[in-house]
């Protein structure tokens, strides 16, 4: 494993970010009337602090698990999804189209983000 994390922690500052910004805009279509639609930032600030510790403060191991660690929370949080995203691909109807759009986005970007600490983890 390459020991400075510096591949995570900078897609994980990155991919934290968007994650930020689709919770953040889920909750405002939503007319602020979800308050789980800010499921994604709260994981979105996590996973930037966790970048910025790592790439900051030398500390590229504690970034590289504890964001793996977050984004497998995120898939297997959001993995209920998966129907209602299929559903909505294929031209069905679903219950709340911003929530099956923010989640599926979410289970693309922690997918991401795991391929970034498998990357480093696995040094490939």
């Amino acid at each position: 494993m390459n020991p400075s994390g510096q591949l995570t922690s900078t897609v994980g500052i990155a991919l934290g970010t968007v994650l930020l910004v689709l919770g953040v805009g889920a909750y405002v279509v939503t007319d602020f009337a979800s308050a789980t639609a800010l499921i994604p930032a709260i994981f979105g600030v996590l996973i930037v602090v966790l970048g910025v510790v790592g790439r900051q403060f030398g500390r590229g191991q504690v970034a590289v698990y504890g964001i793996g660690a977050l984004a497998v929370l995120g898939i297997l949080g959001s993995a209920r999804v998966v129907p209602d995203a299929i559903a909505l691909v294929t031209g069905g109807s679903v219950d709340s189209v911003v929530a099956t759009v923010s989640q599926s986005a979410m289970i693309l970007v922690c997918l991401a983000l795991l391929g970034a600490v498998a990357t480093e983890t696995l040094d490939l």
